[in-house]
């Protein structure tokens, strides 16, 4: 349904909201302005109301969560929390979590090599990574980690050294080790930044890696797109050092850029891979699911987990996330997904030429727009100021990159082409009146 816009937005409830979390969140969390934010009620599909009851066009999946739909997962939720609510997951698991695992791990290695995966389970995208480091320490008996300018791995502190954002890393840098070789991340079609990659790589000391870390295509960074030999080069350095190769899919994963995952556009497989986001449409789960090989590194538990949590493998995640994976399996999904991606391809090509557009990228639904100056600076005050009126025209968006420059768009697949019509006409009358 297209937006339906009653209040003015933020509406009086959403900022009275505002008002009373002020008073009780911690400062740093949630941006509170005239224009920000609005707060949500419930949500269905691609549309979600807000306290006023204004309806919005989700054009960001809720952080690339809601890939099949906001509410896709709701009856299995709803059914499992009738019989389990919460198990012993280290302990007396879950029957859930026997399945869920067995299904990671036959959409991962079962589908690319034939061979078995084995899974770590966790509770957010950080842990994931965590775990995954955590996995590659113990394989290969190394500490250094080589890590992307521009790449997002979450904010714990481990996840943080693969963290290419500064101002994620820099207040805390006091308690991070010293372990991050830190790589320039290379672009699609310019040659410059795959000579500094293939440079940067080259004095990179490999036989003290333990891990490389890396998003098949940046998210927080600026929805980066990388040439297509990128993946290749990695893996056959991985292979040359003996360094574990961990695809970051938590964003990337579960058909966000048209396919099960994104390394699956150039038929590269790492040893460990991170997923989280679209994984539960909506539950706090995630996994590392690794070759059995390297996974086995851990040694066999004798009553004590080295790596665990209260949650892990809750029954409600377990539940949801099955779900969501026979959802992405149904070719109903399938279809609907090619038919989005086609539409977000004609409406975004009518885009071209509108003043401060530098480039339109990105694979699937996985869409940003680069805004730049005339004089080639980044335009990041523009798409902050876009991404305000855009809401106010109820359209839920973000701005994305360390200079805050590229519009992105990453919509629930479910998206009609009305709706998507109605967000380009948008977004392009935004751009042709902030000139």
């Amino acid at each position: 349904m297209l937006p339906e816009i009653r209040t003015a937005v933020p509406g009086p409830r959403s900022l009275a909201l505002a008002g009373r979390l002020g008073r009780v969140e911690c400062r740093n969390t949630t941006l509170r302005t005239p224009d920000w934010p609005v707060f949500w009620e419930r949500a269905d599909g691609a549309n979600v109301w807000d306290a006023d009851g204004n309806r919005f066009v989700d054009l960001t999946s809720a952080f690339g969560v809601a890939t099949l739909g906001h509410g896709a997962t709701s009856a299995a939720v709803a059914d499992q929390a009738g019989r389990l609510i919460h198990a012993m997951g280290d302990v007396h698991p879950a029957v859930a979590k026997v399945e869920l695992c067995e299904r990671l791990a036959a959409v991962t290695f079962g589908r690319w090599t034939g061979t078995t995966g084995k899974c770590l389970l966790g509770n957010s995208g950080f842990e994931a990574v965590e775990a995954a480091l955590k996995t590659a320490v113990l394989a290969t008996g190394r500490s250094r980690v080589a890590a992307f300018e521009g790449g997002y791995h979450g904010l714990g502190y481990g996840s943080l050294l693969g963290v290419g954002i500064p101002w994620f890393r820099e207040p805390f840098e006091g308690q991070l080790a010293a372990v991050t070789d830190r790589l320039p991340y290379p672009r699609e079609g310019d040659e410059a930044s795959w000579r500094a990659f293939c440079d940067a790589l080259a004095v990179t000391d490999g036989s003290r890696v333990a891990a490389v870390l890396v998003e098949p295509v940046q998210g927080r960074g600026g929805i980066v797109v990388p040439p297509a030999r990128f993946l290749a080069e990695l893996r056959g350095w991985c292979d040359k050092h003996g360094a574990v190769l961990i695809f970051d899919e938590i964003y990337t994963g579960f058909y966000r850029t048209g396919r099960w995952f994104a390394c699956e556009h150039h038929g590269v497989w790492p040893d460990l891979i991170c997923l989280g986001k679209a994984l539960a449409g909506g539950f706090p789960i995630a996994a590392c699911v690794g070759r059995a090989e390297v996974m086995d590194a851990w040694p066999e538990t004798a009553g004590e987990a080295l790596h665990t949590s209260t949650f892990l493998g809750n029954p409600l995640g377990c539940a949801m996330a099955l779900t969501s994976l026979d959802a992405f399996e149904d070719e109903k999904f399938q279809a609907t997904l090619n038919a989005g991606c086609l539409a977000w391809d004609r409406g975004l090509r009518r885009l071209t030429g509108l003043p401060r557009i530098h480039e339109i990228r990105g694979p699937g639904l996985m869409r940003g727009i680069e805004l730049r100056e005339a004089d080639g600076s980044a335009a990041g005050e523009q798409v902050v100021r876009m991404v305000e009126r855009l809401l106010k025209f109820g359209f839920i968006a973000l701005p994305d990159a360390p200079e805050g420059h590229v519009l992105a768009l990453t919509p629930p697949a479910v998206l009609a082409d009305g709706e998507i019509a109605a967000a380009v006409d948008e977004i392009a009358r935004q751009l042709a009146d902030d000139v």
